[in-house]
């Protein structure tokens, strides 16, 4: 399985990046639920009007294959994203294309073209959603000989 490492400063810089763009208000209020100091009390009735707790679940899916085998075509993904991930997620997903980098067992760094899979879920439904999630990484590692699929689980307010 493959093993995608990011370093805590840098995940965590990319975290609150990320959270501070999407949801607009202080990291700590969002992602863990907790009021930032400098928040007054109509902003945080406001962001508790916001939306629902969900989890986002991030999955990173590389291409490169091992022993001379050639990458995961386009159409390859597209058609494991269709008949393993859809039916499991068939209320939305998000599929990005990117150009990952890691190290493998034997201390290699590769790149490849990689996919980020994002995926998000009420928090009522955690338990069960996380069985799908394990069973699309296995299959995908089972499927084209990976060493591993990334995952992150981050919390968030969500509304439609």
């Amino acid at each position: 399985m493959r093993q995608i490492r990011i370093t805590m400063p840098a995940a965590a810089v990319l975290l609150a990046s990320a959270l501070v763009l999407t949801f607009g208000r202080p990291v700590s209020e969002v992602a863990f639920g907790t009021p930032a100091a400098s928040a007054s009390a109509a902003d945080r009735e406001t962001a508790a009007q916001a939306g629902a707790p969900w989890i986002s679940t991030h999955l990173y899916f590389g291409t490169g294959r091992h022993n001379g085998h050639p990458p995961i075509t386009d159409e390859e993904f597209n058609k494991f994203v269709a008949e393993v991930i859809t039916p499991r997620f068939p209320s939305g997903l998000t599929l990005q294309e990117g150009r990952g980098q890691w190290r493998d067992r034997e201390g290699d760094i590769n790149r490849e073209k990689s996919w980020e899979l994002t995926v998000m879920y009420p928090t009522a439904e955690a338990h069960r959603r996380n069985a799908d999630i394990e069973y699309i990484r296995d299959r995908y590692c089972d499927l084209y000989e990976l060493e591993s699929v990334g995952r992150a689980d981050v919390r968030a307010l969500v509304d439609f």
